[in-house]
This record gives structure tokens, sequence and C-alpha cells, in this order.
């Protein structure tokens, strides 16, 4: 506990994680508010799921595609400068979001004579294409700040602070992702949430008595702003010369031949791979789907997912005080066995009666997750040299926002032929075998919290 104390006192002296800290807190906060705003602004101009389902993707697709790219800038010109631009990025899109939203269109009429005249439409109009082209956008930003952010920690910090400060990182986006979404909201609800009309429209076809959305997304903005300002403040090693560096699609090839070549990295982003390709999105689709055929909608299904955010950053709390003296031998086997633990409870989550019961399994997914999140980007953060931080990250990253959404597809087609039980159920089992195979037939659990001992 002393030894705990000690280092929880060194890392807050840190300056350098204290303004990260600060800026975290400010841009997570402000993230969380247009995650609630956008998909709000869509429904209430379009009235159309579909429509939704597209500016997601929109999000989505530059995200994927082009996070690796991001991950080889960042290894080229430095996290900090690379997270820093995409933050003025952000919050250009930001006020272009929020001036749409609060200056409609109005229509003004032009005399020409007693007996001719028109009307014209003045000021911005906000449509379907030009929310594709914002999300677009912002998805293509973020395919540059994720590497980015991810990659800086551990630039900025000491290797052996890298537990803790990873703890209060991920525990501050926990809060963050439940204080959030009750912030939006509020100002939605009391600035106006666009509900006028049967979809929210005008008579032009315009989103009206939206402030309340335009509020949200000019937070936003300013919190890019404002987490900027700190992260200005962050002092970093010197990066090396461009002139040094090769080009950047040689760059994202040097990155994926790094990593094949590290028999540990590539065994775990293998099987992490595999685990986000079949499992990774199914919850996105499932939850939602239970919630309202054998809950209580809606609120059953917010207090669920509450339930498995508490669980995480309870998980990500343990791992940061006392994570060492729960782990196992090997990094590679504990994180065998909280999969293996984790689809055990996964199995029964499809016949559960009452909403306390999903509550109480998906809380204890979510502390085994939130736990050994914080031991995953530790162990990525000490064996990665610095150089080739964003290119690994990114990678990380890509498994997760790549895959995933292919197994959340899946599981709406199957849906169509099998029931909630059958799908948790295997669902779970699945985990369970692909962690008991890798346990026997690779090396996995022979990896190592550190770099001493390589899998054969």
């Amino acid at each position: 506990m002393t030894d705990t104390k000690a280092q929880r006192a060194a890392l807050t002296r840190n300056p350098n994680f204290r303004w990260l800290m600060r800026g975290s807190v400010v841009s997570l906060l402000g993230d969380q508010l247009t995650l609630i705003a956008l998909p709000w602004l869509v429904l209430k101009l379009t009235g159309d799921p579909l429509a939704l389902g597209l500016v997601v993707a929109m999000m989505s697709v530059p995200r994927a595609i082009f996070i690796l790219i991001g991950g080889a800038l960042v290894d080229r010109h430095s996290p900090k400068r690379v997270l820093m631009l995409s933050k003025y990025a952000n919050a250009v899109l930001l006020a272009l979001l929020t001036a749409l939203v609060l200056t409609p269109q109005t229509p003004h009429t032009i005399a020409l004579s007693d007996t001719l005249s028109f009307t014209l439409l003045v000021g911005p109009q906000m449509t379907l294409s030009v929310l594709y082209a914002l999300a677009l956008a912002i998805g293509l930003a973020q395919a540059f700040s994720i590497p980015a952010g991810t990659s800086i920690l551990p630039r900025a910090i000491a290797p052996e602070h890298l537990d803790m400060a990873n703890g209060i990182m991920m525990g501050l986006r926990q809060i963050s992702m439940l204080a959030g979404p009750l912030l939006a909201a509020a100002l939605i609800a009391l600035g106006g949430d666009g509900g006028t009309g049967s979809n929210g429209t005008n008579s032009n076809g315009m989103i009206a008595n939206a402030h309340g959305i335009a509020l949200a997304f000019g937070i936003d903005c300013l919190s890019f702003l404002l987490s900027a300002w700190t992260l200005s403040q962050v002092r970093m090693p010197p990066a090396a010369p461009a002139a040094n560096q090769p080009a950047v699609l040689r760059a994202v090839g040097a990155g994926l031949l790094m990593v094949w070549r590290d028999h540990a990295l590539r065994t775990c982003f293998t099987y992490w791979g595999v685990v986000a390709l079949f499992i990774g999105g199914s919850l996105q689709v499932a939850l939602p789907v239970l919630a309202d055929q054998e809950l209580h909608g809606a609120s059953a299904f917010g207090l669920l997912m509450g339930a498995n955010g508490s669980g995480m950053l309870i998980g990500m709390a343990i791992a940061a005080v006392g994570g060492a003296r729960l782990r196992l031998a090997s990094f590679g086997a504990t994180i065998l066995l909280v999969d293996a633990l984790a689809g055990a409870l996964l199995i029964p989550l499809g016949a559960i009666q009452a909403t306390w019961q999903g509550a109480l399994l998906l809380l204890l997914i979510g502390v085994l997750s939130g736990f050994m999140q914080i031991a995953v980007f530790s162990w990525i953060q000490r064996r990665v040299p610095r150089e080739m931080m964003g290119r690994a990250m990114s990678i990380f990253m890509f498994i997760f926002m790549g895959l995933a959404p292919l197994s959340a597809a899946a599981t709406g087609w199957l849906l169509q032929s099998i029931s909630l039980t059958q799908l948790f159920a295997g669902g779970g089992a699945l985990l369970l075998l692909f962690a008991l195979t890798a346990a026997i037939a690779t090396p996995m659990r022979r990896i190592a919290y550190t770099n001493s001992t390589e899998p054969t």
C-alpha cells in the first residue's frame, strides 16, 4: 500500500500527467455531448433510423480505413503535434455544426413589381447530405486523434507509472460515459430538442427549436479548444527529424511487419482479432434487443449499460490500485482466464427474467473488462519501441473498430433465425472455446508481463 501511495504521489506531481488529465476530462465530457446530440439531430431532421445508421457508418468507415495511416503519422511527427491538429480540426467541424443548427434557412420575399415577386431562402441549409459530409470529416479526424491520444502517455511519463496512469485515464473515460449523456440530455431538454412538427422540422423542411442540440455541439467545440491549450502545456521529448522517416505507406508496412515479427504481439493481436470478429460487436446489437423484447424497453437498456459501465470503472480502479497482486504468473494466462470467465457469464444472459439479473451479470463482465484493459494497454506501451508506438496502437484499435462492426452486422442477421438465449449461450461458449484453444494450441499462456520472456 505504501508503494502504491508513493507511486500515486509521484504521478500526480508530474506536470505532464496533470495537464493530460485535465485536458482528458474536458475532452471526454465534450465528446459525450456530441455522441448524444448528433444521433438526435439526425432523427429530428429525418425521422429515419436508416439515415442514422448511414451517418454512423460515415464516421466509422474513414476511421477504420485511415487509422493505420494516422498511426504512421503519429510516429513521424509526434503524437502531440498530430493530436493538436486533430483537436483544431474537430473544433472547426463542431463550430460549423453549431452554426448550421442555430441559423436555419429563413424565407425572404423580394418584390420586383406589384404583380411579380419571388421568395429566396437565406442562410445555411442543414440537410442530410451536409450531415453525411460532416460525419465523414469527424470520422477522418478521429482516425488521427485516436492513435495520437493512445500514444502520448508512454512518451510523457515514466514507464513505471503507466499502470496507474492508464487506470486513472480510463477511469476518467468511464466516468465521462456515465455523466456525459446525462449532461447532454439535460442541455438538449432545457435548450430545445428540435421537437417542432411531425419530425422536428419547420415548414421549410429545416429543423426548428434545436438550441439545446446546438448548445451541446458548441460546448464540445469549446472543449476541443480548451483541451488543445492544456495539451500545449505538455513537454514531450524531441521527435526524430522528418527527413529520417520513411514514406507514410512504407511506415505503415513497417508497423505491420514489426507486429508480425514480435511473436508475443502477433499472438495477442491475432487472438484479439478473432474475438473481435466473432464476438466483439454482438453485444451492441443483442443488448438493445434483449431490453426491448424481454425486459422493460429503453429504461432497462439504460440500466444494463449503466451496470456494465460501473463494472468497468470498478475493474479499472482495482487494476490501478492493486491489480498486480491479482494477476496470474503471465500476462497471456491472465487474459485467457478473464476471457473464459466473461464467456461463462455471457452464457446465461439471454435467459434472464428480470433487469437486475442482467445488470448483475453485466456488472461482473464490466469488472473483468475494466481490470484487463489497463493491463493490455500498459503491456503494449511497454513492449513497443516509442518510435513505433503510434503504428502499434493504430493496429490495435483497428482490430476493434474494423472487425467488431462485422460481428454486429452478423448478429443482426443471426437474430432472424435464432433466439436471444441461443445467441448469448453460443457467444459465451465460443469465447470459452477461443480461450481454451489459445491456452492449449498457442504460446499465448506463456507471454510475460515484461519483454524478458518470449513465447516460442
